[in-house]
């Protein structure tokens, strides 16, 4: 049986002409068609899929090679599950209750997915950093998400029941709370504001964990990331470097070094790429030469997708290292409808071009000569990863109010901020909206443990094959 071809979800438009009283109540009129506390009240449904069948779907068209890698993967904890589980809590999402507003969604806002990275004026902020689930959404699948990871995360680092219900409220909140204040700001203002890292860092209240980040951040400030990548990932062989394989992680698919055919394929590629980037762009990537491609396994949720590294070297002998990306449909689109792009690695630039305070200088998108669509960017840029595993409830809650407002951020770019405003309430206002968020995210934890375990027990029975990274 064919599966019905999703409609084109279409971009939010951008007409605010009502008076900031007018948009403001008619948020607030939206709690008539969806009142904030049932945002909590999240049960199974009867018709629930099969989570494992749900991963099983999604794994269609992926390496067949990487996927015991990624089940096994997943098999690490309930949060690494989770991380890998996008298509299965796009199933439930899709059941929970909403109001009717859209935006463009990160489609994939679990706190993992948050953290520091160069802007192309070298500044270090803190925003989104994964746009492979990018969809136009309901806003609130964004939050229930990101409130869920928390819950999630808190109880992987052996957290009781109230401070992970506290870390998924802080991250509700935030939100809010700065959704409010974006209500309330001149356009331009709101639309340039970035959250610097360094000062992030600095507000934080556990002394200890603010001097391991600090130490980090300098790390990542000197670092010169192209350089360092070249160190671990290259070897010299004559005048052509080469990516070293690292089995089963990094390895070569085809040698474009000893292949005519498989470089000249290589090259096109590049081509197609060049030509998705804007035209200043492009005269950058021109100093540039590809020497070598390799494949590179990634992530949780990716892993099984076709993605790898390029690296380019110029005239001058400097290391350019880009990572290409499979870009397949997102995991909202059946529920939510498609993203109107006919190319998937468009719809992932768009998105991040659009939701990000500042992009990546080299990131576009291309069409393989399989068919199979890819966006390209930097493959690290002084990249700041949150150590989770290590951080208390207070770390949690401070770095939930991070999450929260980066999202806020990226949201109101497509979303109207004084409507979602007024329909979560304003700095004055309750917080039966955090509550009902807290209160989706404990809940969404138990049956996220539960589909865990599922998978362990698919694994045992040998409907699923996995394995881990060790081989």
């Amino acid at each position: 049986m064919a599966v019905p071809t999703p409609p084109v979800a279409r971009i939010p438009r951008q007409s605010f002409g009502l008076p900031h009283p007018a948009r403001a109540l008619a948020g607030k009129r939206l709690r008539e068609r969806c009142p904030r506390s049932r945002h909590g009240d999240w049960t199974v449904r009867d018709d629930r899929a099969d989570p494992i069948a749900l991963l099983q779907a999604n794994s269609e068209g992926r390496v067949p090679a990487l996927l015991p890698l990624r089940y096994g993967r997943m098999l690490a904890s309930p949060l690494a599950f989770f991380r890998g589980a996008a298509a299965v809590m796009a199933h439930d999402l899709a059941a929970t209750p909403d109001t009717g507003q859209r935006v463009v969604a990160c489609g994939d806002a679990h706190l993992m997915n948050f953290g520091g990275f160069a802007t192309p004026e070298r500044h270090l902020v803190f925003d989104i950093n994964d746009f492979d689930e990018v969809a136009v959404a309901p806003w609130e699948w964004d939050v229930k998400r990101l409130a869920a990871s928390f819950a999630i995360a808190a109880q992987a680092n052996g957290l009781a029941d109230a401070p992970a219900r506290e870390a998924a409220w802080q991250a509700a909140r935030s939100y809010r709370l700065n959704m409010a204040r974006y209500a309330e700001m001149p356009v331009l203002e709101a639309y340039y504001e970035q959250i610097d890292l360094e000062r992030l860092i600095n507000a934080g209240t556990d002394e200890e964990m603010k001097r391991l980040n600090r130490k980090r951040l300098k790390k990542a400030q000197l670092a010169q990331a192209h350089e360092v990548e070249f160190a671990k990932l290259a070897v010299a062989t004559g005048d052509t470097p080469r990516i070293h394989d690292q089995p089963p992680l990094i390895y070569h698919d085809h040698d474009i070094q000893a292949d005519a055919a498989q470089r000249a394929q290589a090259v096109a590629m590049i081509a197609r790429y060049r030509r998705s980037l804007p035209a200043e762009r492009r005269l950058l990537l021109d100093r540039y030469r590809l020497a070598d491609v390799a494949i590179k396994v990634v992530g949780v949720g990716s892993v099984g997708t076709y993605c790898g590294i390029a690296l380019l070297v110029s005239g001058n002998g400097d290391p350019l290292f880009l990572q290409f990306k499979e870009a397949r449909a997102s995991v909202l689109e059946a529920y939510a409808g498609r993203a109107p792009f006919r190319q998937h690695g468009q719809r992932v630039v768009f998105g991040q071009r659009l939701t990000q305070a500042a992009s990546d200088v080299f990131l576009g998108w291309m069409s393989g000569g399989d068919g199979r669509q890819f966006y390209m960017r930097q493959l690290r840029d002084a990249k700041v990863k949150a150590m989770v595993e290590l951080m208390t409830s207070e770390n949690l809650n401070n770095y939930a109010k991070a999450c929260g407002w980066a999202l806020a951020r990226a949201h109101k770019r497509s979303a109207d901020a004084v409507t979602l405003a007024g329909y979560m309430g304003g700095p004055a206002g309750s917080a039966g909206f955090e509550v009902a968020m807290a209160e989706f995210a404990m809940r969404y934890a138990v049956r996220n443990e539960q589909d865990h375990a599922a998978l362990k027990a698919a694994v045992r029975s040998g409907r699923v094959e996995a394995q881990t990274d060790a081989g």
